[in-house]
C-alpha cells in the first residue's frame, strides 16, 4: 500500500507527535526502510493525497477551501501567506481581541453579541517574507481549517500566490517549540531606553528619557506597519518621533550647555529661542564625549533630525493616502537606524567610570535582535 501510494506512515521521529500529520510524508522508499526496522508501537497510517483525491467529495467543502485542503491530505503545519490587509478587520474591530508582537499573534472574539459565523478564534498566526522582503501574514492550515465558512472565504480572497518564507522566529516557537533566540527590534528599543535611564541614575544625572515604555507600557502601534499606506507610515513616524525627540528630558543636561539661543532679526532686535532636544543632545555630546571618529554620532543625530522632519512634513500639507509595499521597507530602514542611534547613546554612557560593572541582558549585549 505504501509502494502503491495509497497510505503513508509517520513514525514520530521527524515530528514528535505521529498522531497528527504535521509535515509532508517522506519518500516511499524511506517509509518502507523504517517500517522494516520499526516495532510498530507508535506508527500511524494516513491515506495519501493521491488516494484522497479519488475518494473525497470536494462539494462537501465548497464553502471551506482550507478545510478541503486538510481533507485532501495536506499537512496540518503547512502554511499559507496572505495580504496584510486581511488583519485590518480584526485589528480595528473592538469586538475582537487582537494581539501580535510582530512574530506570533492571535485573534479571538470577546463578546457573544455577534453572528455565530463571526465568532472567530485564530489560535496563532505569524508573518512571512517574499524574495524582496515583502511582508505577509502566515497561518498554518490547521488553524485556517477551523475558521467559519464565511471567514475562510475572506482569508481565501487575500491569499498570496507568490512563494514566501516563514519568519525564523515564528518557525522556532511554533514548529520547533523552542524559545526564539532573538528579540524583536522594538522590544530592544524600549530596553535600551530603560538601561540608559538606569545608567543616568547611577552617574547622578536626571534620566535622559521621560518615558521608557517597557513591557505593557509599549504603545500598541510600536511595531511593523500592518497597513502599508502613506497615512499609516506617517502615523508610525509620528509615534517614533514622540519616543525619541519629544521623549528627551531637558533636565538631563543640567547647566552643562545653554538651553536657549539668540537669533538676530532683520530689524536688529534679538529673539530668544529655546533649543530643540536633538540640538541639546548634539551639543552636550560634543563637549562631554571625545572620540577620533564622530561619524556614528553624526549619523545618529542626522537620523533623529530626519525622523523629526518626516513627522513635521505631513503636518503642513494635505496628502492623498496611497498604498505601497515600499512603506514597510522605509519604516524598517528607519527603525533600524533609530535603534542604532539609541543603542549608541547607551554605549557612550557605558564609558563612564561609575558604570564599569553595569550589566545588561545577554541578548542585548550581543545584539541578538530581529529587525524584520
Amino acid at each position: 500500500m505504501i509502494r502503491d501510494n495509497k497510505v503513508s506512515l509517520l513514525f514520530g521521529d521527524i515530528h514528535p507527535n505521529p498522531y497528527v500529520k504535521a509535515f509532508k510524508e517522506e519518500a516511499r522508499d524511506e517509509q518502507v526502510n523504517k517500517l522494516m526496522k520499526s516495532d510498530l508501537e507508535h506508527v500511524c497510517i494516513y491515506p495519501t493525497p493521491a488516494h484522497l483525491k479519488k475518494t473525497v467529495n470536494k462539494k462537501d467543502y465548497s464553502d471551506r477551501p482550507f478545510t478541503l485542503k486538510l481533507a485532501m491530505g495536506e499537512p496540518q503545519l503547512s502554511f499559507y501567506s496572505f495580504d496584510l490587509s486581511v488583519l485590518d478587520f480584526y485589528h480595528n474591530e473592538p469586538r475582537y481581541t487582537y494581539w501580535s508582537n510582530d512574530i506570533p499573534g492571535m485573534i479571538c472574539y470577546k463578546t457573544e453579541d455577534m453572528e455565530e459565523s463571526d465568532k472567530v478564534l485564530l489560535e496563532s498566526f505569524g508573518f512571512s517574507y517574499g524574495t524582496d522582503m515583502e511582508r505577509a501574514v502566515a497561518v498554518f492550515l490547521i488553524y485556517l481549517s477551523r475558521l467559519s465558512p464565511e471567514h475562510q472565504q475572506i482569508w481565501n480572497a487575500k491569499l498570496k500566490k507568490e512563494k514566501y518564507q516563514l519568519h525564523p522566529g515564528y518557525y522556532q516557537s511554533s514548529i520547533l517549540g523552542e524559545w526564539p533566540e532573538k528579540v524583536l527590534i522594538f522590544d530592544a528599543f524600549v530596553e535600551e531606553l530603560h538601561h540608559i535611564n538606569e545608567m543616568c541614575k547611577i552617574i547622578g544625572r536626571p534620566r535622559l528619557f521621560i518615558k521608557e515604555y517597557q513591557e505593557d507600557k509599549k504603545p500598541k502601534d510600536f511595531c511593523f506597519i500592518l497597513r502599508l499606506t502613506l497615512k499609516k507610515y506617517n502615523e508610525y513616524v509620528n509615534l517614533l518621533d514622540k519616543m525619541i525627540s519629544q521623549n528627551i528630558n531637558r533636565d538631563f543636561f543640567l547647566n552643562d550647555i545653554p538651553s536657549e539661543t539668540e537669533i538676530k532679526r532683520k530689524n536688529g532686535k534679538v529673539q530668544v529661542q529655546q533649543k530643540g532636544t536633538i540640538q541639546l543632545l548634539d551639543e552636550w555630546l560634543k563637549i562631554k564625549f571625545r572620540t577620533d571618529d564622530r561619524k556614528p554620532i553624526e549619523d545618529m543625530i542626522s537620523t533623529f533630525k530626519h525622523i523629526r522632519r518626516l513627522r513635521q512634513n505631513p503636518a503642513h500639507r494635505i496628502q492623498e493616502d496611497v498604498f505601497d509595499q515600499k512603506y514597510f521597507k522605509l519604516y524598517r530602514a528607519l527603525i533600524i537606524k533609530a535603534y542604532s542611534g539609541i543603542r549608541l547613546i547607551r554605549l557612550m554612557l557605558a564609558n563612564h567610570p561609575k558604570l564599569k560593572d553595569y550589566k545588561i541582558r545577554e541578548w542585548l549585549f550581543y545584539g541578538k535582535i530581529w529587525d524584520y
